[in-house]
């Protein structure tokens, strides 16, 4: 199924209507600092704490950006994607603001801390086997029934122009940043800040954080070209789904390089800022610390920007128990 929503690619004027529309609805997250972390690592590191924001992901950012800005006549018929997780809870959550339906899929696998978040905001959930041919086959069919707006959890502009906001908060709550870093799956988060830092940063090196075992944007980076697994295994819930024609564009175009991480090591990580900055994170939002523990001489001196993208935990499945 070709996604109906490579129409455009957003700008920055997007983001910065993107930012106002959505203002009323989501958390201006904090910047928090560890002097650990930064001795351990040797470099200042600033966690975007996305984790703290509404719906427990940056992904509420996207959705609201989406859902605010149908019209009327659109909306009455709701919204509908599909999604192992966050891009789901959120995109309920932001319909749950504005009434409207929500029909979401989600992989039978896909935690079940994040399908209560999604029927706990008034969304629908049905679900599809863990892997990208049933999830696009079986979102193919609610999407024909309900004829609802379908919202990309990544590929959409409205969606990547909400996600820029983030990195624009950043820009304005840390100053000197040499570089960002954030987790890579479909990408939407990344072409954020691609679209934000190269209009008003463009100095800002743009680096990307994966698991190993779901490491097609790694590949795709180095071959010059989308390559898609269909079902990778991996901790990483939320890294599971390849690069789209959007954020491709905005990956092979301004990211510096992209690095991966082992599950031992993600888990590592994760466990590591539990510990010492007494933050709730997932397994997704550890790859990027994964990954500058693992390469420090490619942060060593910088001052950079981390972006935790959420926090929405089994806890009754921790990976260290």
């Amino acid at each position: 199924m070709k996604d109906a929503v490579t129409t455009h690619l957003p700008t920055y004027d997007d983001v910065i209507a993107a930012h106002a529309r959505i203002a009323p609805h989501i958390h201006r997250t904090p910047v928090l600092t560890s002097h650990f972390l930064n001795e351990l690592t040797g470099a200042e590191l600033f966690f975007k704490c996305e984790n703290f924001q509404k719906a427990g992901a940056f992904k509420v950012r996207g959705a609201s950006n989406a859902v605010f800005g149908l019209d009327d006549a659109v909306a009455a018929k709701g919204v509908t994607t599909h999604s192992s997780g966050n891009h789901a809870l959120s995109l309920a959550y932001a319909a749950g603001r504005r009434g409207i339906p929500c029909h979401v899929v989600m992989p039978r696998t896909a935690p079940e801390a994040k399908k209560a978040a999604v029927r706990g905001y008034g969304g629908t959930i049905t679900e599809c086997e863990p892997s990208t041919t049933s999830r696009e086959a079986v979102f193919a069919e609610v999407h024909a029934r309900t004829g609802a707006d379908f919202v990309h959890p990544y590929n959409d502009p409205r969606v990547i122009a909400g996600q820029a906001t983030c990195s624009r908060e950043l820009m304005d709550q840390v100053e000197g940043l040499d570089a960002v870093i954030a987790p890579i799956g479909g990408g939407g988060m990344i072409s954020g800040c691609c679209l934000t830092l190269s209009n008003i940063a463009p100095h800002v090196e743009i680096y990307a954080a994966e698991p190993e075992q779901a490491d097609d944007a790694y590949r795709s980076f180095k071959a010059g070209h989308i390559i898609a697994d269909d079902a990778p295994v991996t901790i990483a819930d939320g890294l599971k789904v390849p690069l789209k024609e959007n954020t491709w564009h905005f990956v092979s175009n301004h990211v510096t390089d992209i690095f991966t991480a082992s599950e031992e090591e993600i888990i590592a990580a994760m466990k590591l800022t539990w510990q010492r900055m007494k933050i709730v994170m997932e397994p997704s939002c550890a790859v990027p610390l994964a990954a500058i523990l693992k390469t420090p001489e490619a942060f060593r001196g910088k001052r950079v920007g981390v972006i935790i993208t959420g926090g929405n935990v089994d806890l009754d499945t921790l990976p260290w128990m």
